[in-house]
């Protein structure tokens, strides 16, 4: 028969569909109209406002399906269609499965447009009834009967549930719902992604995610949800997991047309041959390098158009990761339990291979958008595999500027990616390894255009610095390493957070970061020795105007803030003490181990040793800055003589005499304290953070669409 080809505009008077959501009956072997229905085109909506107008257009046939579908049952027979239509694709070659996939997408598509309806409009429950729902046995006999009286030309079956025939009810085993799911996970991790079969991967995908978006229209937590349930308990953990990395990984482009062109051969693939060779064209990341300097808006924006399926499949990874963390989830254990398959593990369970190398290069090209620096975090975080792989790293830049321009572009950025940019540098700065690596770390590019693939080159025994570091303004900086420019960010997110965000744990691992760092910091750059003093000499002006507040009488005009009470700055006293404490701690730890390669540092601490005078005789601090003083003390004294001798110095002279003094230097005059080790820990509850955050971005990133005006269960702004 001939193609029936329905448009977008033309679905709400289709014929098909309407016998479709109608109230006959239509039995899953009535190939004629199945095939009638599945033969359409469609455009997938884009944006929120195509899905509105999709959702508008679909509106009065969704209503009738509702009112009809408990009688009829036509949506199990439509998911039976699909069950068969997808275990009938392995056994066809590529030419006769062209026809077979357009069709199998399509009853998809239109499975996964009811789920979302029943989703925002109804419950999990009538979600599942309409799975289960079966047509009566009266129905069921009546459509036998007239079978036998129809001529035999007539291919369809159609019974008519009256509104005087009571729905028989409907019992909800999950059965078919479990079979359905189980369909799912097949279609992505057996079948092969080619150019014909891209969208229906994507597809699958992105029922997936419908389904388990039940959560966000719901109100009972996910280990009461059967829908969860289901998908958690499914068998095959490891290969979707492994199916889903791979599609991230390897991030391919989404084809011109959905179905246009296959090749002959054999559509037959195993699990193992299908996840070796699970792409026959390749990646493009061209596409996003335009994006890159803008930052991680357009860039998430591009992601999501040129690459859908990688989208889609990092969105799916961190709902399946971050759900049902409270009990065993097999799902979170693959992701971190997968190994690289360029090595032959010795140690611990292996839950899949995968190439670390595709991995960590397509994060660091997509690294600025949040999506993937939840992805980063939680590999770093939870598979030491893969930490270990990227502490090896030769092009460590590649991965660290990203993240440090996410940083520097806070005000663009929301707070949840913010913090977690923050985390992700707090973990890099556990490794002593990748602490020395910064100040080392060798590197001709020009910042800006950092994301593009670079040549790997070996590591020299001396410094080489970033050059052209264009998107910092500022201050022009012909050249710094990677470590100074990393030190800049995090200070100047410090001061941001002072002004706008106020948030202690944010403070806490900004200073965790750079403790962490202080004891292999070398060959700092002038202005970055000036930034590191200069933190301290702000925090010591706020510390002296709040100590101020506190002592004068409560009527004073010292009292900016009428609102703020007395406790409430002894507590803000006390934090900034903390703070004041921790910066000198950080001062004091390159001193004690670094001065000799920090001329620049023992420079500014010369420059403006005044900002330490207040605070010499303080408890809190008088032990730290008695090893600052007596660093400045030794120096200043060799420049006096100096002085003595050749009269005034200029700058270069007083870096050489600083250069000559380090030589002679011995810090164990300095007075010993503990080294400076932070490690991130989790915090309890962790789902209470990640899983709002993550549905938000699945909401304003994603390629599915939900109605926002009925989601109930995410507190967080989301933007659909």
């Amino acid at each position: 028969m001939g193609i029936n080809v329905s448009r977008t505009a033309d679905l709400a008077s289709n014929q098909w569909l309407q016998r479709f959501v109608g109230r006959q009956h239509i039995a899953h072997d009535d190939e004629a109209f199945w095939s009638g229905l599945l033969n359409y085109n469609i455009v997938l909506p884009e944006n929120s406002q195509d899905q509105l107008n999709l959702d508008s257009r679909l509106e009065a046939l969704c209503q009738s399906f509702i009112g009809n579908n408990l009688k009829t049952g036509n949506f199990g027979s439509l998911v039976t269609v699909f069950l068969e239509k997808t275990s009938e694709l392995l056994s066809l070659s590529d030419q006769e499965s062209n026809m077979h996939v357009w069709q199998t997408f399509n009853a998809l598509f239109i499975i996964r447009s009811l789920v979302k309806y029943i989703n925002e409009t109804g419950s999990e429950f009538q979600l599942l009834q309409h799975f289960e729902a079966m047509p009566s046995a009266e129905q069921l006999q009546a459509a036998q009967e007239q079978q036998q009286q129809t001529p035999p030309e007539s291919a369809s079956i159609a019974i008519e549930a009256t509104e005087q025939t009571a729905a028989a009810p409907v019992i909800v085993d999950g059965a078919k719902f479990e079979t359905f799911i189980d369909a799912l996970v097949n279609l992505i991790v057996v079948i092969p992604v080619k150019e014909f079969t891209y969208h229906l991967h994507l597809e699958a995908v992105n029922t997936l995610i419908t389904l388990l978006s039940v959560h966000l229209f719901a109100q009972q937590p996910t280990d009461k949800s059967i829908v969860f349930r289901t998908v958690f308990k499914c068998q095959h953990a490891n290969v979707l997991m492994s199916a889903l990395l791979h599609f991230v990984s390897r991030m391919v482009e989404v084809p011109h047309t959905m179905f246009g062109s296959s090749s002959a051969g054999s559509f037959v693939f195993g699990i193992a041959e299908s996840l070796l060779s699970i792409f026959t064209f390749r990646k493009q990341p061209d596409v996003l390098k335009s994006g890159q300097a803008a930052g991680g808006g357009e860039l998430s924006q591009k992601f999501r158009t040129h690459y859908p399926l990688a989208n889609q499949s990092l969105l799916l990874i961190l709902i399946l990761t971050n759900h049902c963390t409270a009990q065993e989830n097999a799902y979170r254990a693959s992701l971190f339990g997968c190994a690289d398959s360029k090595d032959s593990p010795k140690q611990g369970a292996v839950s899949f291979q995968i190439d670390f190398s595709a991995v960590y290069e397509t994060l660091c090209l997509i690294v600025t958008i949040d999506q993937a620096t939840l992805l980063l975090y939680l590999l770093l975080h939870r598979n030491e595999r893969f930490y270990r792989f990227v502490m090896q790293q030769q092009d460590l830049e590649q991965l660290v500027i990203p993240i440090l321009q996410t940083l520097y572009n806070a005000p663009d950025s929301n707070s949840h990616h913010i913090y977690m940019s923050l985390i992700v540098l707090l973990i890099l700065s556990e490794d002593e390894g990748f602490n020395k690596n910064v100040h080392t770390i060798v590197s001709t590019t020009n910042i800006a255009s950092s994301l593009s693939y670079l040549n790997k080159q070996s590591v020299f025994p001396f410094p080489q610095m970033l050059k052209n570091i264009t998107w910092y303004t500022e201050r022009t900086i012909s050249e710094i390493s990677l470590g100074g420019i990393l030190i800049l960010i995090v200070i100047r997110t410090i001061q941001y957070n002072m002004l706008k965000m106020r948030d202690k744990y944010l403070h806490t691992n900004c200073l965790a970061a750079l403790a962490n760092m202080s004891g292999h910091f070398r060959a700092l750059h002038p202005y970055v020795a000036q930034r590191l003093v200069s933190l301290f000499e702000t925090l010591a002006r706020k510390h002296t105007r709040l100590d101020a507040q506190l002592k004068e009488p409560a009527d004073s005009a010292v009292f900016v803030n009428v609102s703020t009470t007395p406790e409430d700055m002894l507590q803000d006293l006390s934090v900034l003490e903390e703070v004041l404490r921790m910066v000198l701690e950080i001062l004091n730890s390159c001193l004690t181990n670094q001065l000799v390669y920090c001329p620049n540092l023992v420079y500014t601490l010369l420059y403006k040793r005044s900002v330490f005078e207040g605070f010499r005789s303080h408890h809190a601090f008088q032990d730290v800055i008695q090893n600052i003083d007596m660093v400045v003390g030794f120096f200043s004294s060799r420049l006096q003589r100096v002085q003595e001798q050749r009269g005034e110095l200029g700058v270069n002279e007083v870096l050489e005499v600083i250069s000559k003094g380090a030589s002679q230097w011995s810090s164990d005059r300095l007075r010993k304290f503990p080294d400076l080790k932070f490690k991130y820990v989790e915090e309890d509850a962790p789902e209470e953070f990640f899983i709002p955050y993550v549905w938000t971005l699945v909401c304003k990133y994603g390629c599915v669409h939900f109605s926002s005006e009925s989601i109930k269960s995410v507190t967080t702004d989301i933007a659909c």
